[in-house]
């Protein structure tokens, strides 16, 4: 394999894993929320304030992997 080659099958694998990081984030966010809640009985509340925390989360690891990936080019 040549050079290019190589470098775009690694940028490939590297964002192939976007989706997965993504939905780990948001799925960790709902988890602890939705723990706290039954744990203290406070309704919906944490759980929709991790799942804000999750999706931050997830939307700062998609920038981090551009970047990452723009430094890989």
């Amino acid at each position: 394999m040549d050079e290019d080659t190589k470098r775009t099958v690694r940028i490939l694998g590297y964002i192939s894993t976007l989706g997965l990081a993504m939905a780990l984030s948001i799925a960790l966010g709902v988890f602890a929320g939705y723990y706290i809640d039954k744990k203290f009985d406070t309704g919906p509340w944490f759980f929709f304030i991790f799942l804000g925390f999750g999706i931050a989360a997830a939307f700062r690891t998609l920038y981090i992997m551009y970047k990452k990936t723009d430094r890989l080019k």
